[in-house]
Formats: structure tokens, C-alpha cells, sequence
């Protein structure tokens, strides 16, 4: 990897690609530390500082925008609100017609579907910074502050309008900046963006568990979560590469005087075909329960019972269904994602055939039942890896959003997989010899 990129620097376009996205990092860097007007951002610092907030409710989404969440920043939602939206217009397409249609029309069609996403990036940022604000004035935000109350001091309708249009504002500069990346820079923006959010919390978040660690000051609990982080960053790199690769045999076809077809290929079945995208959605179902709860007042049986039991991440029932409802949606994810029947249907119109299946029904068939057999690996590695976090609260009293859980592993080792692989695919095309003569 540290070749691909000297390489890289080494390649003149490559270099003003590379520098021009270490660019849009530092301004994107930046907003994530600029505080948004109404906001007191000494009482901000010192509840940060009071309660080690990562632990809260919104620990995810702090994680996923860089620790600007529980800073009010104008960067506050990051990300998030473009993942939530580009997540549900791809789930929308299974159901609208529409949507399928213009998935289908190629490269018109798929613009189209981003111009919608956009929309509703904002549509959604609007409603998810109306919601923080609630939040940041009711003092919910910081549970445990003593001043938590007093982090907007000016409640007036106008400077609660002007918070929610600047975080708006940031998410769209956020999307902006994702799609320059993608245009001019290397790897896919929206991507990079969420690597460096996540990947700014790790230095933070190491030097907390050093602190808090009580064998030689602290230093054998860094040690033992560094070797561990180094331990799993190699399993998820491993089966994150491993795939099922089903053989494909075209037919020879005659055309004119011309002959076609007669090669063969293969289908690349991934074991973990779904990403970290059920992780995304257990946690987020997950906090729904926690968020009703410490809104509501009161002290009725309900709110009670959920948090004792789905607010701790550590309490068995909460392990459980966070651990059920990843294998559910990782089937969900692959079963929406991955149509059988249109690759057999495909297949079958380019005259193609799996060795020993028949064309047709048989081949979509063969197609579901591999399908199925290798998503019960994948969802149960996804649920394993993502209960780390929980394994870490109990031997080393870290937050939930520790620097080495599941989600972030799964991001940061996807992210920079896939960037690397097309560093190296540009650097193999600028250095082919047939591409030069």
C-alpha cells in the first residue's frame, strides 16, 4: 500500500489528484472545528470535558462526523444525512417502479437518482439539525452537565432558525466536497470523508483508554488494544477479500463471417456481500427505543425497562438483539441488492451458462442457494466484529464507539481497500506498455 502511494507521488497527475483531496481533507477538517452561531462553546468544551459524552446516545453519529456532533459545529451532521438518504432511495428502488426503471437507463438514469438523493440529504439534514438543536436546548444532549441547560443561551425562534440553516448549509458544502473528491480527486468522496471522520476520533479515544488503564500507567491496556486493533484490521482485511466465485461458460456464436463468445468468467460472490450496512442499521434501530425514552417524562414501566436493558450497551438482552438484528439485515441488504433472477435472466440473453446448471430457472436457482450459503458466514463474522465494542466495555471500560469496534474497523478497512485498488489500477494504466506505444 505505502508503494502504490509512493508511486502515486511520483506520477504527476496522480500527485495533483492526491494533493488536491489532502486539500478538501483539511477544509473539511476545519469546519468540523468552527462552532455555529447561538451556541456557547465554553460550556460546549467543558460538558465534553465533564461527561465522556462518547458514551451518550449519539455516540454513533459523533463517531461518523468526527467528534463535530457534540460540538455544534457547522460540519454537526457530517456525513450522515447523505448515507441515511443514498440508503433509502437504494431500498426505495426495489419498491417504485420508477426508481428501478431509471436504474436501469445507465448513466441518465443513475444522475437522476443522485439529484434526488441530494434532495433528500437536505430534506433530511434539515429535519436531523432541528433535532439536535431540540436536543442542545432541552440539555439532553450532555446528560450528566451541570451546564448543560445553558449551551443556547438565546432560545428565540429566529437564533434557533439560524442554527438549524447553517448546519443545513454545512451538509450540503460536506456532499459538495465529497463529490469534488470524486471528480477530481482519488477514491470515492462520500467514502473518504467518513474514513477521515472516523479515523480523527482514534488518537482521542486511544489516549482516554491509556489514561483510564491502571497497569504500568496505563500503557499494557494501550499496548493489548493496539494488538488487538492490528489482529482484527487482518481478519476483516481477509474475509472482506474473500468471495465465491461462481463459473460462467459463453456459448461460440456465429455472426457473418465472426465468431463470438466461447470465454469463460466467473460470478465474484462476496462472503460479506452487505458491507456495514446491517451494522449501520441495528445500531440506528437500536437507538430508536433509547431516544423515545429520554424524551419522554416520567417514570412509566416502559422507559424504565428500556433503560435498564437497551441503553447499556454491555446487558445481554442488548447484545443479543444487536446481534440478531445484524443477521437479519445483512439477508435483508443481500436480498434487495443481489437479484438471482436477473443475472440468470442476463445470462441467458449472452448466451451464458453455469457448468452443469441449466439456463434459466435452474441457474437463478443455484444462484439463490450459494447466495444463502455464503451470507450466513458473512452475517455472523459482521455480528462477532461488531460485538467487540461490547467485549471492550467490559475488560477495559471503554465507550461504546471504542477505537477498534466494528463499525469503524469495517469502514476504515473497506475505504482504504478500495481507494488503494484504484491508485494501483490508474498507476498500472499510466505504466502498461501497450497503453504507451
Amino acid at each position: 500500500m505505502l508503494t502504490a502511494f509512493a508511486r502515486a507521488f511520483k506520477t504527476p497527475d496522480l500527485r495533483k489528484k492526491l494533493l488536491f483531496t489532502l486539500g478538501i481533507i483539511v477544509v473539511y477538517r476545519i469546519g468540523t472545528n468552527v462552532p455555529i452561531p447561538g451556541v456557547d462553546y465554553k460550556n460546549v468544551q467543558y460538558c465534553i470535558d465533564q461527561a465522556n459524552a462518547q458514551q451518550g446516545l449519539f455516540g454513533l453519529v459523533n463517531m461518523f462526523s468526527g467528534g463535530a456532533l457534540l460540538q455544534i459545529t457547522v460540519f454537526a451532521l457530517g456525513i450522515m444525512p447523505y448515507i441515511t438518504a443514498s440508503i433509502i432511495l437504494q431500498l426505495l428502488t426495489v419498491v417504485i417502479p420508477r426508481l428501478e426503471a431509471l436504474k436501469k437507463e445507465g448513466q441518465a438514469g443513475t444522475a437522476k437518482i443522485t439529484q434526488y438523493t441530494r434532495y433528500l440529504t437536505i430534506a433530511l439534514a434539515i429535519l436531523q439539525g432541528t433535532g439536535l438543536v431540540a436536543t442542545a436546548r432541552s440539555g439532553a444532549l450532555f446528560s450528566g452537565c451541570s451546564v448543560a441547560g445553558q449551551i443556547v443561551p438565546d432560545r428565540s425562534i429566529f437564533t434557533t432558525i439560524t442554527m438549524v440553516i447553517v448546519m443545513t448549509a454545512g451538509t450540503a458544502v460536506v456532499m459538495w466536497l465529497g463529490e469534488l473528491i470524486t471528480d477530481r480527486g482519488v477514491g470515492n468522496g462520500m467514502s473518504i470523508l467518513m474514513f477521515i471522520s472516523i479515523a480523527a476520533t482514534f488518537p482521542s479515544a486511544l489516549w482516554a483508554i491509556k489514561k483510564q488503564g491502571d497497569l504500568a500507567g496505563g500503557w499494557i491496556e494501550f499496548g493489548t488494544v493496539i494488538a488487538v486493533g492490528l489482529v482484527m484490521v487482518g481478519l476483516v482485511v481477509f474475509v472482506e477479500q474473500a468471495q465465491r466465485r461462481i463459473p460462467v461458460q459463453y456459448a461460440k456464436r456465429m455472426i457473418g463471417r465472426r465468431s463470438y463468445g466461447g470465454t469463460s468468467t466467473y460470478i465474484p460472490l462476496k462472503v460479506n456481500q452487505a458491507g456495514v450496512i446491517p451494522v449501520i442499521f441495528a445500531s440506528s434501530l437500536l437507538y430508536i427505543p433509547a431516544l423515545v425514552a429520554q424524551f419522554s417524562s416520567g417514570t412509566s414501566g416502559w422507559k424504565t425497562w428500556i433503560e435498564a436493558h437497551l441503553v447499556r450497551g454491555d446487558h445481554p438482552i442488548y447484545v443479543t438483539l444487536y446481534f440478531l438484528l445484524i443477521v437479519f439485515f445483512a439477508f435483508f441488504y443481500v436480498a434487495i441488492s443481489f437479484n438471482p433472477e436477473e443475472v440468470a435472466d442476463n445470462m441467458k440473453k449472452y448466451g451464458g451458462f453455469i457448468p452443469g446448471i441449466r439456463a434459466g430457472r435452474p441457474t437463478a436457482e443455484y444462484l439463490s442457494y450459494v447466495l444463502n450459503r455464503i451470507t450466513w458466514p458473512g452475517s455472523l463474522y459482521l455480528g462477532l466484529i461488531a460485538l467487540v465494542p461490547t467485549m471492550a466495555l467490559v475488560g477495559f471500560g471503554a465507550n461504546q464507539n471504542f477505537p477498534f469496534g466494528g463499525t469503524s474497523i469495517l469502514i476504515i478497512v473497506g475505504v482504504g481497500l478500495e481507494t488503494v485498488k484504484q491508485i494501483e489500477s490508474q498507476l498500472q494504466q499510466r505504466n502498461y506498455e501497450g497503453f504507451l506505444r
